[in-house]
């Protein structure tokens, strides 16, 4: 979840993560259940804030990280608002029918898809797999089989990705080359999948035997060497989403500026 990127540590990086994670999907999916435009707005601005302020990456990484979901944003919004149905024309012409209602409509789920967005990348670019999982196994005792299991298949997807890199200047040393269409794509399968298939067999039979050595199967009480817990900046994170979904509230309430406030589908 942090790449190898430099970032700044800022506060919500010493958010307890299992913590963290149970609150933005509870945020998550209270969300979907709001139906007010206004809402979402200043929403989209609170979390916009945090995003580019407080996760502690240059502005060049956060924009390259949220570019995927300006597309989301764009294409949820221009699908819903051309092909809508509505009374309030807008814009017509041969296929294209814009009305009130379908453009407010595109507007509202294009703002949810950022806001999810947001949502799933403040969490992934403060966290570290690390901590979440030795945070769920304190915490909400996951055993350790599990969470570390996951976690050593986090440490083997860059190993896997070493060896495609190997072998791909191996064939090309070899001038190996494919055709083009089924055949070439069947060749490539062939020969990628078949040795990295089976030497991920051997490690993963290696990892197994060596937890297993080590107790790793839950049998025996374990201690830890990160011990994580909660702490102010809980708190702090706590009462940021309190506030911060209370002044939504009331700003869309007293603040509308859009002739719809609500969004019925």
């Amino acid at each position: 979840m942090l790449l190898e990127l430099n970032p700044k540590i800022t506060w919500l990086h010493y958010v307890n993560p299992s913590l963290k994670l149970f609150l933005l999907v509870l945020l998550f999916v209270g969300l979907l259940f709001v139906d007010y435009i206004h809402f979402h707005i200043y929403f989209v601005i609170g979390l916009s804030f945090l995003y580019f302020f407080m996760t502690g990456y240059s502005m060049k990484w956060l924009l390259l990280f949220a570019s995927p979901f300006i597309v989301i944003f764009i294409s949820s919004f221009t699908s819903m608002a051309f092909f809508g149905e509505g009374e309030t024309t807008f814009f017509h012409f041969g296929i294209i029918h814009v009305t009130e209602e379908s453009f407010f409509r595109g507007l509202h789920l294009g703002l949810r898809s950022i806001i999810f967005g947001y949502l799933g990348l403040l969490f992934a670019l403060t966290t570290k797999p690390v901590s979440l999982f030795y945070s769920s196994m304190q915490q909400y005792k996951l055993k350790p089989k599990i969470a570390y299991s996951f976690m050593a298949a986090v440490r083997l997807l860059p190993m896997i990705a070493e060896e495609v890199y190997t072998l791909r200047q191996a064939l090309k040393v070899r001038g190996v080359t494919f055709s083009r269409g089924i055949t070439g794509y069947y060749d490539r399968i062939k020969y990628y999948a078949v040795p990295i298939l089976a030497q991920s067999i051997r490690r993963a039979h290696r990892i197994s035997t060596a937890m297993e050595a080590k107790s790793f199967n839950g049998d025996v009480k374990r201690t830890y060497f990160y011990q994580i817990g909660y702490g102010r900046y809980d708190l702090y994170f706590c009462l940021l989403l309190i506030i911060g979904t209370i002044a939504c509230y009331f700003l869309q309430r007293f603040y509308s500026f859009l002739p719809i406030d609500r969004v019925i589908h």
